[in-house]
C-alpha cells in the first residue's frame, strides 16, 4: 500500500475548529482506492499549522518518527485539534502498514477516532479510518462507518464520494456510479466528485460522458494538470474513434447492382 502518488496543495477557507482560513490543506486529486490517506495541515492557530506543515513535509520525505514528533506537539499544544490527531493517525497508519504491526494499527485506529471526536465530519479522517478497517479485514465496519456519516449528513456530497470508493473497491461499479451521481446532484460544484465520476465512466468505456465530466471538473478547478491531460487525451480518442467508424461505414457501402432483366410473357 502506498500514499497517493499525486497530491495538491489548495487554499480554502474554513474547515478548522477555530475558523482559521487560507491555510494549506493537502488533498488527493485522483480517485484510486485502497490508498493510505494524505496529510492535512489546517490547524487552529498559525503555530499548529506550521507544525502540521513541517510534519507533513517530514512525512513526505519518509522521516516518519520526526513527523510524529511534530504532530504530537500539535495535539500537546492544542488537545482539541482534529488535524493534529488525523496527521498522527495517518503517519502511524503508514508505519503500521510498512511493518505489519497490529499494535500500530490499533494506535492509528484510536487516533482516527479521536480526530472524529473533535470533528465528526472530518473528510480525510473518515477516509483514513475506512481504509484502515479494510486493511485489517473489517470491510463491514468500513461500510458502516461511511454509511453512518452519510446518513447523518443527507445533504453532503463527500460521504457519497467515499461510499463510491468503497463500492468500487468491492467490485460494485454500478453502485459506485449511483453514489457519485448522487454526490454531484447534492453539490454540483464538487470538483472531486466530478473527477471521480469521470474516471469511473472512463473505466466503464463511456468516453463521451467521461469527457463531459472531466471538463466539468476542470472548469471547477483548473489548477490540476492531470484533468487537462485527460480532457485532451479523451478528445483525441473520441475523434479517432469517430474517424474510424466513418471509414468503416464508407467501406461497407455496396455498389448498386444493375437493374435486372426480366422475361416478358
Amino acid at each position: 500500500m502506498t500514499l497517493l502518488s499525486e497530491q495538491k496543495a489548495t487554499y480554502q477557507g474554513g474547515g478548522s475548529c477555530c475558523g482559521c482560513r487560507f491555510l494549506t490543506r493537502w488533498r488527493a486529486v485522483v480517485f484510486p482506492l485502497a490508498l493510505l490517506p494524505v496529510l492535512t495541515s489546517v490547524g487552529c492557530s498559525w503555530t499548529a499549522s506550521g507544525k502540521n506543515v513541517l510534519g507533513a513535509q517530514l512525512h513526505q520525505q519518509g522521516q516518519y518518527t520526526a513527523a510524529l514528533q511534530q504532530f504530537q506537539q500539535v495535539v500537546a499544544d492544542d488537545p482539541t485539534n482534529p488535524d493534529g490527531y488525523y496527521n498522527l493517525a495517518a503517519t502511524t497508519h503508514r508505519l503500521a502498514s510498512q511493518r505489519n504491526d497490529e499494535s500500530l494499527f490499533r494506535n492509528a485506529e484510536a487516533l482516527y477516532n479521536q480526530c472524529l471526536d473533535h470533528d465528526p465530519n472530518h473528510i480525510e479522517c473518515h477516509r483514513g479510518l475506512a481504509v484502515l478497517l479494510m486493511d485489517t479485514g473489517r470491510p463491514d465496519r468500513a461500510f458502516a462507518l461511511i454509511k453512518n456519516w452519510a446518513s447523518g449528513n443527507p445533504m453532503a456530497s463527500e460521504p457519497r464520494v467515499e461510499l463510491a470508493r468503497l463500492y468500487e473497491e468491492a467490485g460494485e461499479s454500478q453502485t459506485a456510479l449511483k453514489y457519485l451521481e448522487d454526490a454531484v446532484q447534492l453539490d454540483a460544484n464538487n470538483s472531486r466528485a466530478w473527477l471521480a465520476l469521470a474516471r469511473l465512466r472512463e473505466t466503464d468505456g463511456d468516453l463521451p460522458q467521461a469527457l463531459q465530466n472531466y471538463q466539468r471538473a476542470l472548469a471547477l478547478n483548473n489548477t490540476q494538470p492531470m484533468i487537462a491531460e485527460r480532457v485532451a487525451a479523451l478528445s483525441r480518442q473520441i475523434n479517432s474513434n469517430l474517424d474510424a467508424a466513418r471509414t468503416n461505414a464508407n467501406s461497407q457501402i455496396a455498389t448498386p447492382l444493375p437493374y435486372p432483366t426480366t422475361s416478358r410473357y
